[in-house]
């Protein structure tokens, strides 16, 4: 077991990693000081697996639980969507004295948290992530929203979790292409706030990709940790946290130009973080033996690296649209080295220009 504090004065709460977590979910809830009807937020193929120990578990613990349960996917991450959960809320009779707990990877914490954060102007939730991405990134650090036709979470709030509890057994059920997604968030910390843990994954690559339980509780520990520590310095991304941002500018777009459906996030960041050390190569930023092993290790845990063909018009679209922009420029995380970041300062043409996207 992991337990890795986040501390936002009054906003404070604990992340916990390990094995078997969601049978424990009630009194853990009831430990926190969580009252009230909870809305457990989910879609079908992760309720199918562990909706019941959920739901048993807050009823063990004298909550009345509801199973909101929404489509799976990216492109499902909408305002449509959130409206058919706050009507599950207000028909479950759920007000200010109750909470949501998100059941799910990235998409259905965004969804829920955001339902909780807007619902009466704000209620308590609990993230309970089961992909590898959630319990990395997503879960923590209390950023919820969807995205809009224009294009990736443009629509969203902060809004701290109550606790976050990553169940690493969830990981053994989870397909393979969803697990290797997640590695590319694994990977992003290393790149640009730790070498040490990048030399790490470089020499576990193989335990990685299969699975070894105190391994992946390891890794799932030393990521958590390391956005904590962002988190507790720039809760709400004026600074420091834009460094987490790294490969995402150009993977969201290459995911809104897809459609959301013909690559998953992880792709999509992993394709980013290959272009963004290109970038960073290019400014003077790192070696090119640091590049190398930035992509080797990327395509060791067998994820893409090509920049697909985008048509440069629709990609300039894309991302003169990207929330980080101001005055026509977009704030772009660089890696510099390997464990180090620098934040530079490109035109949208200027990042289309270095993905080739013109073919």
């Amino acid at each position: 077991m992991a337990h890795i504090p986040v501390q936002l004065g009054p906003q404070s709460y604990t992340i916990t990693i390990e094995a078997g977590l969601l049978a424990d979910l009630g009194a853990r809830c009831r430990d926190a000081g969580l009252t009230g009807r909870a809305a457990v937020v989910t879609n079908p193929t992760v309720a199918a697996r562990y909706a019941a120990t959920v739901l048993d578990s807050l009823a063990a613990a004298d909550y009345e639980p509801i199973l909101v349960e929404i489509p799976d996917g990216e492109a499902y991450k909408t305002s449509q969507t959130l409206n058919t959960v706050y009507d599950r809320l207000i028909a479950g009779g759920l007000d200010r004295r109750c909470f949501v707990v998100a059941l799910g990877g990235g998409v259905v914490g965004d969804l829920a948290g955001f339902a909780a954060a807007t619902f009466l102007r704000g209620i308590p939730f609990v993230q309970l992530p089961t992909t590898l991405l959630a319990q990395v990134d997503s879960s923590v650090g209390g950023k919820t929203g969807i995205d809009h036709p224009a294009g990736k979470n443009l629509i969203g709030a902060f809004h701290q979790p109550r606790l976050v509890l990553a169940d690493v057994a969830t990981l053994a059920t989870l397909p393979e292409r969803e697990y290797r997604a997640g590695l590319a968030e694994v990977v992003k910390y290393g790149v640009v706030l730790d070498r040490q843990f990048f030399e790490l994954l470089e020499r576990n690559a193989p335990g990685l990709l299969q699975r070894e339980p105190s391994l992946i509780i390891e890794v799932v520990a030393r990521c958590c940790a390391l956005k904590a520590w962002v988190v507790e310095q720039d809760e709400q991304e004026a600074g420091l946290r834009a460094v987490l941002n790294y490969g995402h500018t150009l993977g969201h777009a290459f995911e809104a130009l897809a459609g959301y459906e013909g690559l998953v996030h992880g792709e999509a960041v992993a394709i980013g973080m290959a272009l963004a050390a290109g970038i960073s190569l290019g400014q003077g930023l790192c070696t090119r033996d640091e590049h190398d092993r930035i992509v080797g290790l990327l395509r060791a845990l067998g994820l893409p690296t090509e920049a697909p063909a985008t048509g440069r018009d629709r990609l300039l679209a894309v991302l003169t649209r990207d929330k980080k922009s101001r005055a026509g420029v977009i704030r772009y995380i660089c890696n510099q080295g390997l464990g180090g970041h620098l934040e530079r300062e490109f035109t949208p043409a200027q990042l289309a220009e270095t993905c080739g996207a013109g073919r």
